[in-house]
């Protein structure tokens, strides 16, 4: 994070807390006063009819925002050197938006530990404005402040206090953030002089760039004595002091990518020697034990390696690759999502595609449907006639037996050849039946066989239909080959039902034409015993003619004889055979 990034949070935080109204403006008043403190604690010279001159237009109104950044960027942060005092500046800023954004009454940690955990959000929070910080700084801070009270991490209750923070936000402000360390949901357990002492600790490692501190004995230059000081690693320095309240400063192991650091035999009564060698001098320094030794050997060499490289000291570094870990991960959460958006397009395509040729089949069924329903009325139409038919039949045949019988007794020597006359007569009747059966079982069977063309042709429709979508479903992308993989193993198994109802369709159409030959078949061997009957008929009717002495008039032949029957007889039975002769013509 640059000077200018550090120094625009804390201005962000002085204007917003002059923001009393929200509405993004801040009178020019108060501006005045805001540019001459920060020029003050930033040892700026300060020009206070810049200001003026810059915002000559509104004297009156409040000014925004966008028009005091300008201003601020010419007159103050372009100036900006790094040779005033952070601290000063930070206090400065956290005076003005403290007063009224911090709420005393419930804190348990002071007004110094809330202006440490304040300049902490400005370093972990995220480069957008407003400031916030997310969740994974959040646990970062909390781990590292857990383990400078010398407490053991809880996950499962960072992890419920997660749940609960996602339900509201993903971050949180920096008044937000000081209430939860200030309140003590993750310092239960803890007096208020440990949570100070944890809080002044990572403040010093992550604000204060303090990588390492404690007691050390040093040998003096000059008089050769071993003092104890109260040492403090910095990345480009070694400071040391009388004590640890930092109030007297005795000097400067000043570090750069030449200096080295070696360990040291005991010598003169002191153990755990090392010695730190810089350009101009070198410091011989005893640690307390051989841990602590070992310890500051390594963390001054991963300074010195780090100076030579020329990266920031390892928070710095830290913060940078977990920001650019959140960025990665973020692009790698839109790309994600942008692909499934993709798929679910592609599969709202395919569902189309499927709720089609279901449509399709639906269709194709419900044609089927009405073809048998059809069918079956015609069938019951056909069989309605022939019931009517079976009727007039009957009527026909019982007139008939009542004139027979009325004339049997006047006919007794007759009697047993009009019984062998109504007998082959009977037979008759039953051989037409025959003939009129086997018409309508050979229109049936024509139907059947009509149906069942009609059937494989939609059949075979459907399955050019389906190859022709398996064609364009295994032309798609390679990207969705395996989702296609299986549609198209789901088509060819369609397909495959498909082929086998065809094949199956042309068994029954070859069974149906097999019946219709049969039917046929069955047609002209009644039509020849139709015409048998009849011929024996008209042989028996010539045998039975009565012998009569011959009238004036002239008298009605039949194939019975003359005047067998009566003439209202005659016009029934030849009305009976225009019927029978029509009919079957009609029904073909």
């Amino acid at each position: 994070m640059g000077l200018r990034d550090e120094l625009l949070k804390a201005i962000w935080h002085a204007f917003t807390a002059l923001d009393v109204d929200k509405s993004g403006k801040v009178s020019k008043s108060q501006l005045k006063v805001l540019s001459h403190n920060l020029c003050t604690v930033m040892n700026i010279p300060h020009d206070p009819v810049a200001l003026e001159e810059h915002f000559k237009d509104d004297d009156e109104g409040p000014v925004s925002n966008q028009g005091y950044m300008p201003y601020l960027n010419r007159f103050i942060l372009d100036k900006v050197q790094d040779n005033f005092d952070r601290m000063n500046f930070n206090r400065m800023c956290w005076t003005l938006c403290a007063r009224k954004n911090l709420n005393r009454n419930h804190l348990l940690i002071s007004d110094d530990d809330a202006f440490k955990i304040w300049c902490i959000f400005n370093f972990l929070c995220e480069d957008r404005y407003p400031l916030v910080i997310v969740t994974e700084e959040i646990e970062y801070f909390l781990r590292k402040l857990t383990d400078a009270m010398g407490g053991s991490w809880t996950e499962e209750r960072f992890e419920e206090y997660k749940l609960q923070l996602n339900r509201k936000q993903q971050c949180l402000t920096t008044w937000e953030l000081i209430d939860l360390v200030g309140m003590g949901h993750f310092t239960k357990g803890m007096d208020r002089q440990t949570v100070a002492m944890g809080i002044t600790e990572v403040f010093q490692e992550l604000i204060m760039d303090v990588l390492k501190q404690g007691y050390m004995m040093k040998k003096g230059h000059k008089r050769k004595n071993w003092t104890e000081r109260w040492f403090l690693l910095q990345p480009s320095s070694v400071s040391y002091y009388v004590s640890e309240d930092l109030t007297e400063k005795k000097g400067d192991i000043l570090l750069d990518g030449n200096c080295c650091v070696e360990s040291l035999p005991d010598k003169e009564g002191k153990k755990c020697l090392f010695l730190v060698k810089c350009s101009d001098k070198s410091f011989e320094i005893s640690a307390s034990d051989k841990k602590k030794k070992q310890e500051w050997i390594q963390v001054i060499q991963t300074c010195i390696t780090l100076l030579k490289l020329g990266r920031p000291a390892p928070h710095h570094e830290a913060r940078l690759k977990r920001k650019e870990q959140r960025q990665r991960q973020q692009a790698e959460q839109e790309e994600l999502e942008l692909r499934m958006r993709e798929l679910q397009t592609a599969n709202e395509n395919k569902q189309r595609e499927l709720e089609a040729m279901r449509r399709k089949l639906e269709e194709a069924a419900a044609s089927a449907a009405e073809e048998e329903r059809k069918r079956l009325q015609t069938q019951s139409e056909l069989e309605g006639r022939y019931r009517i038919d079976l009727e007039k039949e009957k009527m026909v045949r019982q007139q008939m037996e009542e004139q027979v019988a009325q004339k049997s007794s006047e006919l007794e020597q007759y009697l047993q050849r009009v019984r062998e006359l109504e007998d082959m007569y009977h037979r008759l009747q039953e051989a037409l039946e025959e003939e009129k059966q086997a018409r309508q079982d050979e229109e049936t069977v024509r139907k059947l066989q009509a149906r069942l063309l009609e059937e494989e042709a939609a059949k075979r429709a459907e399955l050019e239909q389906i190859h022709l979508h398996q064609q364009r479903a295994i032309s798609q992308t390679e990207a969705e080959k395996q989702e296609l993989e299986r549609e198209r193993l789901a088509k060819e198994s369609a397909l495959q039902a498909a082929m086998q109802q065809l094949e199956q369709l042309e068994n029954e159409r070859q069974g149906a034409l097999e019946q219709y030959q049969e039917v046929m078949k069955k047609l002209q061997d009644a039509t020849n015993n139709t015409k048998s009957w009849k011929d024996k008929v008209a042989h028996h009717e010539g045998l039975i003619r009565l012998i009569q002495p011959g009238s004036k008039a002239p008298q009605k032949i039949t194939n019975w004889g003359p005047a067998a029957f009566t003439e209202a007889e005659l016009t029934l039975r030849e009305k009976d055979w225009q019927d029978k002769k029509n009919r079957p013509a009609h029904s073909q």
